[in-house]
């Protein structure tokens, strides 16, 4: 029984290997990669800022009247925001003038003595002390007038203050304070209003990257401090269907934090349609290396072993041979290969399973598109 029990499990075993056989060795996808001029990027995390910032004050004291805008709503330069009582600030200026008249009254007065004065002395009818003194009077009351006209002039500038009006265009906040509240001349913080186009994004870079750009921009011609190196960045925002926003680098400090070890940098983009908002998070990719023929593979190509990281290549006669690369950052839906080929390599993109090292395997051909399909 045990004999007929072995012969039963070899003749298996024979059927087994001769199917094998019949199959051959297993089909794999394989390609050669992408080699094609590339710039890599480095990311970082930052936040918008608005260009242009101004915290509306009073400039003059009284108690609030009106609030002439809707919160939230863009503003023209010049548009009127907020009314302050205006009557004491219309009698002032009714004063002021009412002293015009006194001070210009004593001016033509003087004027007509001095005349007199300058007549008499002539014939020596009046003493010199007094032409004197009338000329002294007529010098006060010069200065008395003009006195009086500045004060005008300050009346009706407090008068105008009275209307606060915005001092640049662009989105306003809400209004901080109610009407029938005292406002204090330079100190109450009546709304803020933040320019809308074009926009800053600030990041901060450490002292590696500093040196790398700053080379980088040498090398273009122009200095990262003044214009950022001219550079184009692109701005991820946290929700990915919104497209990456485009921008420049303009802008880098002078030194490096001692405290931080890094250096803020600015980049400008564009925001017509109002899409980017001061205090917005976002990732921006910045340039990373002057241009250079790349090579790149698809994500799926590349195996983990342990420490290292594999490409399985396929020679001419078929044979799988695994070969440990470098990967850099990913590019156009690729994953960079700094180091370990060349771009001549066939390696396998699917089927690695069936592809392992020192087995012989059918290899069939695509060919990569230069940009990965999402």
């Amino acid at each position: 029984m045990k004999t007929l029990g072995f012969h039963c499990f070899f003749i298996l075993a024979l059927f087994g290997l001769a199917a094998s056989a019949q199959q051959g060795p297993p089909t794999v996808t394989v390609a050669n990669p992408v080699v094609k001029t590339i710039v890599e990027d480095d990311e970082f995390v930052g936040r918008f800022e608005a260009q242009s910032e101004v915290v509306v004050r009073a400039r003059v004291s009284g108690y609030l009247e009106e609030v002439h805008f809707q919160d939230g709503a863009l503003v023209e330069e010049g548009q009127l925001l907020f009314t302050i009582d205006q009557r004491q600030f219309i009698t002032a200026v009714r004063q002021a003038r009412a002293q015009i008249d006194v001070a210009t009254a004593t001016y033509d007065f003087a004027e007509e003595q001095l005349e007199r004065a300058q007549a008499l002395i002539g014939n020596g009818t009046i003493p010199q002390s007094v032409l004197d003194e009338r000329r002294e009077g007529y010098l006060a009351a010069q200065g008395a007038l003009e006195q009086a006209r500045a004060a005008v002039e300050l009346a009706e500038l407090d008068l105008e203050f009275s209307e606060i009006r915005a001092p640049m265009a662009g989105r306003i906040d809400r209004s901080l304070i109610d009407p029938g509240n005292l406002v204090s001349a330079n100190q109450t913080e009546l709304t803020s209003i933040v320019s809308k186009d074009p926009i800053y994004f600030f990041f901060d870079i450490d002292e590696r990257y500093f040196l790398a750009y700053a080379r980088d921009a040498r090398a273009r011609g122009s200095a990262l401090q003044e214009g950022g190196g001219a550079l184009e960045v692109k701005v991820t925002l946290s929700d990915t269907r919104i497209p990456a926003q485009t921008g420049t680098l303009d802008f880098s400090e002078n030194r490096i934090d001692a405290a931080t070890g890094t250096m803020r940098v600015r980049a400008i983009l564009p925001n017509p349609d109002e899409l980017l908002t001061p205090g917005l998070f976002g990732r921006v990719n910045v340039p990373g290396s002057l241009p250079y023929e790349g090579i790149l593979v698809p994500d799926r190509a590349i195996v983990a072993d342990q420490n290292r990281r594999l490409v399985m290549t396929v020679g001419d006669d078929g044979v799988v041979t695994p070969l440990p690369v470098r990967p850099g950052p990913r590019i156009d839906g690729y994953r960079v290969i700094r180091e370990g080929m060349d771009g001549s390599e066939t390696i396998v993109i699917d089927g690695l399973i069936s592809a392992r090292p020192g087995t012989t395997v059918n290899p069939d051909r695509v060919d990569l598109p230069l940009i990965a399909e999402n």
